[in-house]
């Protein structure tokens, strides 16, 4: 657990590193997905119990012993929605680059003035 843990974190702050310190477009993309995969193993070794099983109720595990015996299903359920919304995030982010790219060929941030004050 403590493995997992400080693997989420190291992934976390290396994917907030990419999108603060890449001018490329696609690696900051790549930066936020790392950080986001970070986030989830965050997530699901803080919802890890030593010595419980899975949230299943069957013969193993009776319905009365349920609360002291599994792992809470929370996290876990979370962190799969939250796979499937990060991956929507990046293909909207990748396919917005591709338009920037289209219209100015560039996936330099820099080259992006519009916004800017």
């Amino acid at each position: 657990m403590l493995y997992s843990l400080i693997i989420g974190i190291a992934l976390l702050l290396v994917g907030i590193f990419a999108m603060l310190t890449q001018k490329n477009l696609i690696k900051i993309i790549l930066g936020f997905s790392i950080a986001d995969t970070g986030v989830h193993i965050i997530i699901v070794s803080l919802g890890y119990l030593k010595d419980k099983t899975a949230p299943i109720i069957d013969s193993a595990v009776q319905a009365s012993e349920a609360a002291s015996k599994v792992v809470d299903p929370i996290p876990s359920a979370l962190v799969l929605t939250a796979i499937v919304i990060g991956l929507a995030v990046t293909a909207v982010m990748l396919s917005f680059v591709v338009e920037m790219y289209r219209k100015n060929k560039s996936l330099n941030i820099n080259d992006y003035q519009e916004l800017k004050w």
